[in-house]
């Protein structure tokens, strides 16, 4: 499939729809500020391998041009899943897994068969040679390029369907989504995927965005879409790995470094962090509690390390500990301070078994296949969203007969008239714009979902080396500041010491595809602080860090080094999004529920809503991501498979 990128309002030719139609044009830009960690997460997406995902987060989690087909291949045909109840949204409630109630690790999903959106007879068929998937040319994974040729009519009478943003969630809904009469997805940056970024760096690819699976297991989308891709390595098929009960805490050899220089003992390092487990398990267990006992998490973890330890100067190695533990977490859950991170919803979040896994190719290579499933010139690049206008009676120039109830109104001046539009855009930018985005505005109680949910920020920082400095079977570098106590209050000076809320480094493997390259997570407004540095003052931080970390002053610096900068993310503005106090899962649901609300109203369905935010066991994940736009396109197809209404120019108005 082709990818069009636009121009701009200068771009010649009229599109079927109105509006001028983009020109095709080679290239991308380089924007891919990450959404980071966690939960698969989405953007930041990768410090979920420490517990849950990037869209991960991001939370959290673009597409590139693919290998040209060779003659005679045939296209594979767009998957036609089979949703499950737990799955889809019925009516104005969308049914959640009644599992939710549980402690996360307690949440085993069905470990015989495959999850019931993926059966293998509903799976698309891949061709010879359909697996691999090429880097893009210009030096990044993802963007224009070279897609199959197919037909991107858009013409005809059945409805029109625009999804805005072509992350996972929309790359989704455009998947499942059957019988429409015409299809476009609208993505503001010069790549398609979202908080899913792949980009050269060193010998290797480095995820600027989401960076595992989490839970690689029957019961994730993700994991099954990339296994029937042939995306994923040998060991990601073990079935004895899918079966781990991790509970969004893998095993990774590690060594924990003290700020005095030292590596710290690993007897005190295991019974800190075991510690920590078992009050943070013990803080999922107030889920539909009427009076928990503390509005946040972090303020229950402070009060129950306080009660737990005594507070003596032989604990204090002890308590510093602690305070990386909980910097952690901020990275998992994408916020700068647990104390914001609600504690009687914190245990609705669903961990899935398995151990996290990566792609071979980048996280990109899955993006790249789903786009190249769709019709050549379903998906706009370069074609940001300035208004969606709804609840309206819009007419083409040349067809005054066809009413539709939605205007989509771009930056570029491009206009696009649509019977429903799926609006995946992440959180953080409806936080920001929501107010002028939608005309009329969004209903007051969706709109207090989107500013009482909370989105905040995780990045990585990737530092090259000529040679390790570390040990071949260490796989992360863990850094305690000795001076710091779980029960203290971070220093408000950013400048002085926004280094300290770096949690450590994951080592890239293996070092014959990636080179000597570390990964450092770090989350929220220090995060956000590092994104306003420049490299070489990241670098030269980064060098300190690491000379104090293991006593060597002459270790050699980095020979490079690339961050991810998801807040500056104009169409981002963070990673992926958590439940925050004062908050609740309802707020999740409510954001999900498709307008105008009133069932009766004779155009139904105007705008739907996706997105990892959008879900409520599986938020700040690509899994969370990639299941809302299927449950969108689901709540769709009924009404795009039935014979359309031409509604009469009065019942319209």
């Amino acid at each position: 499939m082709k990818v069009r990128e636009s121009r701009g309002a200068g771009s010649a030719g009229t599109g079927p729809w109105g509006s001028p139609a983009g020109m095709c044009v080679a290239g991308q830009r380089d924007d891919g500020q990450p959404r980071l960690l966690h939960r698969a997460r989405l953007a930041g997406h990768g410090v979920r391998w420490m517990r849950r995902s990037g869209m991960g987060r991001a939370g959290g989690w673009g597409g590139g041009p693919r290998a040209a087909p060779t003659p005679g291949e045939v296209p594979s045909p767009t998957p036609a899943f089979s949703c499950p109840p737990w799955v889809q949204a019925a009516g104005s409630s969308l049914h959640r897994d009644p599992r939710a109630s549980l402690h996360p690790s307690r949440r085993p999903f069905p470990r015989a068969s495959l999850h019931p959106c993926l059966r293998p007879s509903l799976m698309p068929r891949l061709g010879p040679g359909q697996g691999a998937v090429p880097l893009a040319e210009g030096g990044a994974v993802g963007g224009g390029g070279r897609y199959r040729p197919a037909q991107a009519a858009m013409e005809g009478g059945g409805r029109r369907v625009v999804v805005v943003g072509a992350g996972l969630a929309g790359l989704g809904a455009a998947q499942r989504l059957r019988g429409h009469g015409s299809l476009r997805l609208l993505e503001a940056a010069a790549r398609a995927g979202g908080r899913v970024c792949t980009r050269p760096f060193a010998s290797g690819l480095a995820e600027m965005g989401a960076h595992w699976i989490h839970g690689p297991s029957p019961g994730n989308p993700v994991f099954c879409l990339a296994s029937r891709y042939g995306l994923l390595g040998p060991e990601a098929a073990c079935e004895e790995n899918q079966q781990v009960e991790a509970g969004g805490h893998p095993p990774m050899p590690s060594v924990t470094y003290g700020s005095s220089g030292k590596v710290l003992s690993p007897k005190a390092v295991r019974e800190a962090r075991d510690l920590f487990y078992a009050l943070l398990a013990s803080a999922r267990t107030f889920q539909g509690s009427k009076k928990p006992p503390c509005p946040s998490v972090g303020q229950y973890l402070q009060a129950e390390i306080a009660r737990t330890v005594p507070q003596e100067d032989a604990r204090q190695l002890q308590m510093a500990m602690l305070a990386t533990c909980l910097k952690l977490e901020c990275c998992i859950s994408g916020t700068h301070s647990m104390d914001l991170v609600a504690l009687e919803p914190f245990g609705e979040y669903v961990s899935l078994p398995g151990l996290d896994c990566t792609f071979p190719r980048g996280y990109s290579s899955l993006t790249e296949r789903l786009l190249s499933d769709l019709p050549e010139g379903t998906v706009l690049l370069n074609k940001a969203v300035r208004t969606i206008r709804w609840q309206g009676s819009f007419r083409e120039q040349w067809d005054d007969a066809r009413v539709f109830p939605v205007r989509v109104e771009c930056e570029d001046g491009d206009v696009f008239l649509a019977d429903h539009v799926i609006v995946t855009v992440p959180l953080g930018f409806l936080k920001e714009h929501h107010q002028e985005f939608f005309q009329p505005p969004l209903p007051e109680r969706k709109a207090q979902a989107i500013h009482h949910l909370g989105f905040g920020t995780t990045n990585k920082i990737f530092l090259e080396f000529e040679q390790p400095f570390w040990e071949p079977q260490q796989q992360l570098l863990e850094v305690v500041w000795e001076d710091e106590s779980a029960l203290g209050v971070p220093s408000p000076d950013l400048k002085a010491t926004w280094f300290k809320k770096l949690i450590g480094f994951v080592v890239l493997q293996p070092p014959e595809q990636h080179g000597h390259v570390l990964c450092g997570f770090i989350a929220g407004k220090e995060a956000e602080y590092m994104e306003t540095l420049s490299d070489a003052e990241v670098l030269r931080a980064m060098t300190r860090v690491l000379r104090t970390m293991t006593g060597n002053p002459s270790l050699p610096a980095p020979r490079s080094v690339l961050r991810s900068r998801w807040h500056s993310a104009p169409y981002t503005r963070g990673s992926y999004s958590y439940v925050a106090v004062g908050s609740s899962g309802e707020d999740i649901d409510v954001l999900a529920q498709p307008l105008p609300e009133d069932p009766r109203d004779p155009r139904p369905l105007q705008l739907l809503f996706a997105g990892e935010a959008t879900y409520r066991v599986f938020y700040s994940t690509t899994h969370g991501a990639l299941l809302s736009g299927w449950r969108e396109a689901e709540r769709l197809n009924p009404l795009l498979q039935a014979p359309f209404p031409h509604l009469s120019r009065e019942a319209a108005e």
